[in-house]
């Protein structure tokens, strides 16, 4: 059930313009914006560099970088780090999955390089951007793909095929019943019990899914078997008739043989998650940017981590496609780019 980065296929040329807020210095951050369209071309980048990075004076980079965070945004980092350390086997990388919240307590204490996010930080939190204005912290948001987040079902599920986001609060809200049925949430539905998944209050996607579900942050259901392991989820998902879950939609690509995706009614009628829907916004309310948040004091005194980013930038495009997310427009990709020349500068 683990996603494969072995794979090395052409990107994706969807758009979408979620935008992106990005800052550096004192641990400030801002959220992107929503709005999203599409147009042919752009967002895709040709096969990842093979062209390894150098520090000044043209020595082979060498040195480690630690990594945690999103477990949906691990698979981007896993598939750039694959392709980093190609070209670049001086530099030592570990990447971690702690969930979004989890490495951001890492993060902003100094213990990482790098946080994976699926949902931007908390600037008023203790442990996220509070955290990090106290102890110098300095970072910068950084998009690097777009996600949509997935409801899947199990394919022996033949009633569940559409859902509002009234239903999946009858599901997931913090009044859900332990033992709902499946009648509960639709009386077309079976008297059959509800056997529901979902991500570790630590996981950016159960953040982002609560908030976007139930109307704030962390109200959820009590009687779900969490993880912050998308695996997990999927085996769950796929194990049971009855069951439901949620993540990462390259989750759901990767075991779509053993899984099926809810169409999800935000208000306008039913949208399925697709690249096509997830990059020209009508996936919503569940279509959301995915980010890394370099620590930005490191990187002007490490060259690896610096040429590290560099790379991510470059070939985020490729890989985020690769791996079943969506590539971001190449107008947004240059704001990246922008944004980490001007916290770092050469």
């Amino acid at each position: 059930m683990t996603i494969s980065t072995t794979k090395r296929l052409g990107a994706l040329a969807l758009l979408a313009s979620i935008a992106l807020a990005a800052c550096s210095g004192g641990g400030a951050s801002s959220a992107p914006s929503s709005a999203a369209s599409t147009a042919p071309g752009g967002g895709a980048s040709s096969a990842p560099s093979s062209a390894a990075s150098t520090a000044p004076g043209g020595a082979a980079l060498t040195g480690s970088i630690v990594i945690d965070g999103s477990s949906t945004v691990y698979l981007i980092t896993e598939a750039v780090t694959e392709e980093f350390k190609k070209v670049n086997n001086g530099v030592e990388i570990g990447v971690a999955e702690s969930g979004t919240g989890g490495g951001f307590k890492k993060f902003c204490t100094g213990a990482t390089d790098i946080n994976d996010a699926s949902r931007p930080i908390k600037e008023a939190d203790a442990a996220e951007g509070v955290a990090c204005k106290a102890n110098g912290v300095d970072y910068v948001q950084l998009q690097v793909a777009i996600d949509g987040l997935t409801v899947a079902v199990n394919p022996a599920n033949t009633w569940a095929n559409c859902l509002t986001l009234a239903q999946l609060k009858t599901i997931y809200g913090p009044d859900s019943p332990e033992k709902l049925t499946w009648d509960q949430v639709d009386p077309t539905f079976p008297k059959e019990p509800v056997v529901r998944f979902m991500p570790g209050a630590d996981s950016g996607t159960f953040d982002y899914f609560t908030e976007a579900v139930n109307g704030k942050t962390d109200a959820s259901t009590a009687y779900a078997t969490q993880s912050e392991d998308d695996n997990v989820l999927v085996t769950g998902v796929a194990g049971d008739k009855n069951a439901i879950g949620y993540f990462g939609y390259a989750y759901f690509v990767e075991n779509k043989d053993k899984i099926k995706a809810v169409g999800i009614d935000g208000g306008a009628g039913c949208v399925t998650p697709t690249e096509t829907t997830i990059g020209d916004g009508t996936y919503k309310p569940l279509s959301r940017p995915l980010f890394i948040y370099p620590n930005t004091g490191k990187a002007k005194a490490s060259p690896a981590l610096k040429g590290y980013v560099d790379y991510y930038l470059a070939n985020t495009a490729t890989l985020a496609a690769e791996v079943g997310y969506v590539a971001v427009p190449e107008t947004v990709a240059q704001q990246q780019v922008s944004a980490w020349s001007a916290a770092v500068p050469k």
